[in-house]
């Protein structure tokens, strides 16, 4: 016996992607990337470190150069506080000291 495939209802409405500026995925992320931007830039341990955010599908991505592990562990705890953060990815490297001139 063959179940014969069932069509939409013919007074279903399509669905419609949402509006630009309207709540599509691209939109979330980038108002996630904004957030998490804003606060590492007015945090005192984070402000003035090289520290880049993107975002892709919630996941807050941090790449660049801190000047110690502790500074790293704040950048990375600043993303996670940002409201439908799904994930963090702290590719943040630690600068090498700098040797001194013999």
């Amino acid at each position: 016996m063959v179940t014969p495939w069932p069509y939409p209802d013919e007074h279903a409405r399509p669905v419609q992607p949402p509006p630009p500026g309207q709540g599509g995925p691209a939109d979330e992320d980038t108002r996630i990337a904004a957030a998490v931007a804003q606060r590492i830039s007015s945090d005192g341990t984070t402000r003035r470190q090289q520290i880049a955010v993107s975002v892709q599908n919630r996941v807050v991505i941090l790449t660049g150069i801190v000047t110690d592990p502790a500074t790293r562990q704040v950048a990375g705890d600043i993303a996670w506080e940002v409201a439908d953060v799904f994930d963090v990815c702290n590719a943040l490297r630690l600068a090498r000291p700098r040797r001194l001139a013999r």
